[in-house]
């Protein structure tokens, strides 16, 4: 599993850098990224956009009030 602190990564870096590091995965693998708010539009993007995403294994918890660690798994095979 590969992790992804984006929080001092400035807003418009955010997204481009986090669909690369979930590139990078082989399948089957997941990407937990930390966040200061809950990534729920990234989820959304996610969904619409990738089609190695897979939905059904996201996760998301709240660890801190701005600290979120959200897991974008990738599908296997």
């Amino acid at each position: 599993m590969s992790r992804l602190d984006v929080r001092e990564v400035p807003p418009s870096e955010r997204h481009p850098m986090i669909h690369e590091a979930f590139e990078d995965l082989e399948a089957g693998e997941s990407l937990t990224i930390v966040n200061d708010h809950e990534p729920k539009p990234l989820f959304y993007e996610f969904q619409a956009e990738v089609d190695s995403f897979d939905p059904d294994g996201y996760a998301v918890e709240r660890v801190a009030p701005e600290k979120f660690e959200a897991t974008f798994p990738k599908r296997s095979g």
